[in-house]
């Protein structure tokens, strides 16, 4: 049975670990020849079936040159990101640039890096990890997080649109709240808060429509559906897989 990424080439950021990681490996498994990246050496270790590059994608330079060097791209998954929990009240400077720079600009420039080589080949797809956090719902203290999904979608949404006739798609991911070693960091950081970690965990599946979290493996299968030919007539979306949470 033939793979449904068989052939293609793929780039993903931030596969380190995750969604990334999980992504990486779902795209190796149907056949795909993945570029996989991470600004943490050790992180790229698990990747098994990849090529793995340190890449820290706040570097322009570097991030455009390891595009280039991946050779023409058939998928490009721009997945690097950061979490801070802030109001318009509590939010620093320092915050709001470092969310906008890493959720945003990267994600940005990674679609600019691969997009030149897709349009001139006339086939491509681009999958962007945007959040439902920020485009269908807001949770507390995410300030300067749903402001830079948010802006996501709006990249993703306006780039399908002036590809749309060159056969080149452009889409976005918009998970819930997924158990992944970033969520695993505010979790500790809402211990003391919440009285212990037990209970900052079941904070959050708390507020779950289906009383449990996602996790990586479902939101790659949702990547590896946007990104093959099956999903050929969907351009411009921000999918949103969040287990009822936006509901």
């Amino acid at each position: 049975m033939t793979k449904r990424l068989e052939g293609k080439r793929a780039f993903i950021t931030a596969a380190g670990q995750g969604i990334g990681q999980a992504i990486a490996l779902a795209f190796v498994r149907e056949g795909a020849r993945v570029v996989a990246t991470d600004r943490e050496a050790a992180k790229l270790a698990a990747l098994d079936g990849c090529e793995t590059q340190i890449l820290d994608v706040l570097d322009d330079t570097a991030f455009a040159g390891a595009v280039a060097a991946a050779g023409p791209l058939d998928v490009m998954v721009n997945c690097a990101g950061v979490v801070h929990q802030n109001t318009a009240l509590t939010c620093t400077d320092a915050e709001w640039d470092a969310a906008f720079a890493l959720n945003c600009r990267a994600t940005w420039k990674g679609m600019a890096a691969a997009l030149p080589a897709m349009l001139e080949r006339g086939r491509g797809t681009v999958v962007n990890i945007a959040s439902a956090a920020g485009y269908a719902k807001a949770p507390p203290n995410r300030f300067a997080y749903a402001a830079t999904k948010a802006a996501v979608v709006g990249m993703t949404k306006a780039t399908a649109l002036d590809v749309v006739t060159r056969g080149v798609r452009v889409n976005c991911i918009c998970p819930g709240t997924v158990d992944t070693p970033s969520l695993g960091e505010r979790i500790a950081a809402n211990a003391a808060a919440a009285g212990g970690t037990e209970a900052a965990r079941a904070a959050f599946v708390a507020r779950q429509a289906m009383g449990r979290l996602g996790n990586a493996e479902e939101i790659a299968m949702l990547a590896v559906y946007l990104a093959s030919d099956e999903s050929a007539f969907i351009t411009g979306q921000a999918v949103v897989i969040d287990g009822g949470w936006t509901l």
